[in-house]
């Protein structure tokens, strides 16, 4: 590259931090896919990249793991452009000359001497003593520009050539990169980024150049996030509710067509969701697992971090919800009404004492054509309820067909067919029920509020029974008529904290938890053709449905202090383990962030600042004081 181009370059793409940084490739080491750590590691690259760079005593308070560099590479783009293969600097450490020498065998006086003098060097720029190392793993895109500094990203991994200068992207390049194609969707200017969630739709600040106090925005898609789904991961008090709340927060205030289930076993939503449950112009509803009757009864169902746990002005925030009546229950069906499927496998039950008995076989094949030539006939669903006109038909005919092919009446298909008149008064009391119910609110209730003018439903309920056999009459009923009607929109984003306990692992699952696990599973790989979008969040990916969290295309990694879980990312989302090692450093709030399809670039790990949802909720109680 001639020097004119290079300072062209380094203007709009490149930094070498005031003439700090001078590079070159050192070494391109392939990653044998049949080595011992890649049996228990996914690995996005084939190559591991050593750099070296000449010693400045700033350097090291400048560079950190996830910035990007950029290396010439063998292939050739058109006339007057570049192409350089980019990669991510996934560690950072200073060598010295003298104390790589230095042998654990050597005179301790000798030993401890040099060791002394060490400290002076590296207050001092002397490059022919020391350097510096950088181990980067290449992202598997190449950056061409042309003569004209416009550029574009190419997906696919180029050898670089070894020996050439390395660059390090600026914050300029980064903002472009991550945040260009986003912001011009949302219509915004990421270069007056703020905190504040009802002005400015990101999530938080990249990670990189904090050092020169450089604010880069990060911005994702929100209609991919929530109809490809995503995930929130990291051990207990990594901030995953708070990231959450952040993110379900700018979902509301900066899309116009979406809704949000919140299934919050823990109970603690209502308070980081506070200033927009109490929004009157939020159009939203909590619904609790008891009636509740009085603000204190309230204030003591909700839970609260430790420094809010005794603040009194929580209860204005609760008094406006319940003063704008949207408070509500959960009412649990006292009589259950069979589906379609349900009636089938009924019926399918009775073939074993048919066995040897070709009539009663006979007889049971022509109650179970019946069901399904109505349920065809009428554009109905295996999974949707029975009603009276079905009852009605299937009950004359099953006591015509016992009579046709002389079923005996002490037989057990005989008492199963001259029963079916006893679901209609279970749905006649079913309906006598609902009438006197006042506050209460079904699953089939809470899935007309979605259909109406609700935008969020906050389900705080800590039984997991309840919260189970919810989830999965709900989500059903949802995916059920989204079949039917052809529907995609408004988008409704299912979110799952601590999913543990709703999509567990399915070998060591048993009763309502396999079928929740099953359900929540069904709705992630059917969902986003009817926009239906699922998040998931929990503390122990080790104890998740893998075939469920393989359908996930964003995913946030925070602190996982467990191997295995950190294994079991690895390998379900492709992500280097010397990537991922990075976030055993993260303090809460900070977190890694790679997406196939919601960020500005595909499948390239970023390591973001999240922004805290507690300033939020202390704003909003400040102002209501």
């Amino acid at each position: 590259m001639k020097p004119q181009e290079e300072n062209k370059f380094n203007n709009f793409c490149f930094t070498d931090f005031d003439g700090r940084f001078s590079a070159r490739l050192a070494a391109v080491i392939p990653r044998y896919f049949g080595s011992e750590q890649t049996k228990v590691s996914g690995i996005s690259a084939r190559y591991n990249c050593r750099v070296k760079v000449e010693y400045q005593k700033d350097l090291m308070g400048l560079l950190e793991e996830g910035m990007l560099l950029a290396v010439k590479n063998f292939k050739h783009g058109r006339v007057g452009t570049s192409r350089f293969t980019l990669m991510e600097i996934s560690r950072v450490w200073p060598e010295h000359y003298g104390l790589r020498g230095l042998s654990d065998h050597g005179y301790y006086p000798m030993q401890f001497e040099i060791i002394e003098q060490s400290e002076e060097d590296w207050l001092t720029n002397d490059k022919s003593t020391m350097m510096i190392q950088i181990d980067a793993i290449p992202i598997n895109y190449d950056l061409i520009i042309n003569e004209n500094c416009d550029f574009e990203f190419i997906k696919g991994f180029s050898y670089p050539v070894v020996g050439s200068p390395t660059y390090v992207l600026n914050s300029e390049m980064i903002n472009r990169m991550y945040n260009q194609k986003i912001a011009e969707k949302l219509g915004i200017d990421p270069s007056k980024t703020v905190e504040d969630a009802r002005a400015d739709p990101r999530l938080g600040l990249i990670k990189m150049f904090e050092a020169s106090q450089t604010a880069i925005p990060i911005y994702v898609d929100f209609e991919k996030l929530i109809r490809y789904h995503f995930g929130v991961f990291a051990f207990t008090g990594g901030g995953k509710s708070n990231l959450m709340s952040n993110i379900l927060r700018r979902i509301l205030l900066h899309t116009d067509n979406t809704k949000i289930v919140v299934f919050d076993i823990s109970c603690e939503y209502v308070f980081l969701l506070l200033d927009l449950l109490a929004d009157p112009t939020v159009a939203a509803k909590v619904i609790m697992e008891h009636r509740i009757n009085s603000l204190e009864q309230f204030f003591n169902s909700v839970v609260k971090p430790k420094e809010y746990e005794a603040d009194e002005r929580i209860k204005t925030g609760l008094q406006q919800m319940m003063d704008q009546g949207k408070l509500a229950y959960y009412t649990r069906p006292k009589q259950k009404i069979p589906t379609y499927s349900q009636f089938l496998e009924e019926l399918d039950s009775q073939r074993k004492d048919a066995v040897g008995k070709p009539h009663y076989m006979n007889a049971i094949e022509k109650i179970h054509d019946a069901v399904l030539d109505y349920v065809e006939k009428h554009g109905l669903s295996e999974n949707q309820k029975v009603d009276e006109d079905f009852v009605k038909y299937i009950d004359a005919l099953a006591l015509e067909v016992i009579q046709q092919f002389k079923v005996h009446e002490k037989s057990g298909l005989y008492a199963w067919a001259t029963t079916r008149t006893a679901i209609l008064d279970v749905l006649r009391k079913k309906q006598e029920q609902e009438k006197e119910v006042v506050g209460g609110l079904t699953a089939e209730k809470i899935r007309e509020l979605l259909e109406g003018d609700e935008r969020l439903l906050c389900i705080s309920i800590s039984d997991p029974f309840i919260i189970k056999e919810l989830v999965i009459t709900l989500t059903q009923d949802l995916l059920v008529r989204r079949k039917r009607r052809f529907q995609v929109k408004p988008y409704i984003l299912l979110v799952f904290d601590e999913a543990q306990e709703f999509i567990p692992e399915m070998g060591g699952s048993a009763g309502i938890d396999k079928k929740c696990s099953k359900q929540v599973e069904t709705i992630l790989r059917q969902g986003r053709k009817y926009g239906l979008g699922v998040c998931i969040a929990t503390q122990r990916v080790a104890y998740l449905n893998t075939n469920a969290l393989q359908q996930l295309h964003t995913y946030f990694v925070g602190t996982l202090p467990r191997p295995y879980d950190r294994t079991v990312i690895s390998d379900t989302f492709m992500i280097d383990k010397t990537i991922l090692e990075k976030t055993l450093e993260f303090a809460p709030g900070e977190w890694l962030l790679s997406s196939y399809i919601a960020t500005g670039i595909e499948n390239v790990p970023i390591f973001i600042k999240a922004d805290n949802a507690e300033k939020e909720i202390e704003k909003f109680l400040k102002m209501n004081a």
